[in-house]
């Protein structure tokens, strides 16, 4: 137990250092383009994704009922590793335009206005009210890991797997949910419909997980939003709550063998780094993922299948 307890802090601390208050804030960005002449992606700049919308993107003279829908993505640092492959991939598809302000270290009660404590990690600014209320998004990607370690002071000193975590996590996506709703309304706009995106495996605490995201599930139902199972992309067939650090490669990787990066098989980890997806080491200083990962591209494409589903059906609506 004593092992297990070590491993699990170092699991955290080491995959997400950028939590500590010493590190910079990195700003707001919005897709616009295709992929960089020097991004690890360079398949996006020519082809649409399995699992994304195949319509070419929309002509701005349109119909603005054809037009890409204005999407908003917060989240940890997940989502700051991945946020701009998956700006491309739904720009790619003609599916979204995707403002991001991800934060890494962070969880549910960083982005709250009302909070029950300081965050050092997410400015006034960049809150989900004060996004929506600045970007007008009509889709809100929520990415959160479930963070809870001293790098989040909102949290107090709750952590994982008290009973008390659970529970403010389910009073805070509630929370959160409603704020998003009255800044919308602050500003004459259509409530956004959220897509809450459900975890990949925890090799440490798997309960801890399969029970957040049912959290995120019973939030979407009772709201009448979305969840994007990335998570599932990230685990076994048939064995949603085990952590591996490969996989099979799937039919995508098969087509662009890059991917299957141990011959038939794909790696979905760095060596040191049990959560995060990117296959180059995290640094204090976190960025965007640089180097061609997986399980960058496979939660995101799970991500963009969700957007792009509901898209369509905003279009024919």
């Amino acid at each position: 137990m004593v092992v297990a307890a070590v491993l699990g802090w170092r699991v955290v601390v080491d995959s997400d250092p950028s939590g500590a208050a010493a590190a910079p804030t990195p700003p707001a960005t919005t897709s616009v383009g295709k992929a960089a002449d020097n991004s690890p992606y360079p398949e996006l700049e020519s082809e649409a994704k399995p699992g994304t919308d195949p319509s070419p993107p929309a002509d701005p003279t349109d119909d603005p009922a054809h037009q890409p829908v204005r999407a908003l993505y917060l989240g940890d640092s997940i989502a700051l590793e991945n946020h701009t492959v998956l700006a491309d991939l739904l720009k790619e598809s003609g599916t979204a335009t995707l403002h991001s302000a991800p934060h890494s270290g962070t969880t549910l009660c960083d982005y709250m206005e009302g909070k029950t404590g300081d965050s050092l990690l997410v400015p006034r600014h960049h809150t989900a009210a004060a996004l929506v209320r600045a970007q007008r998004p009509q889709v809100v990607v929520l990415q959160f890991w479930g963070n809870s370690w001293i790098y989040t002071p909102c949290m107090g000193k709750i952590l994982a797997p008290q009973r008390a975590y659970y529970e403010r996590y389910a009073a805070d996506a509630r929370a959160l949910t409603i704020e998003i709703e009255r800044a919308a309304a602050d500003v004459g706009i259509e409530r956004p419909t959220l897509v809450w995106v459900l975890q990949g495996p925890d090799p440490i605490t798997p309960d801890r997980i399969r029970r957040v995201n049912d959290i995120y599930r019973a939030q979407a139902e009772s709201t009448g939003d979305l969840t994007a199972d990335a998570g599932a992309a990230v685990s076994p067939a048939g064995d949603r709550y085990t952590w591996v650090q490969q996989l099979p490669c799937n039919a995508y990787e098969r087509a662009h063998p890059e991917y299957c990066t141990k011959g038939t098989t794909t790696e979905l980890h760095h060596d040191n780094d049990y959560l995060h997806f990117c296959l180059e080491p995290m640094t204090k200083n976190p960025k965007p993922c640089t180097k061609r990962s997986p399980g960058v591209m496979r939660y995101c494409q799970a991500i963009a299948a969700a957007v792009a589903h509901h898209a369509r059906g905003m279009r024919q609506d």
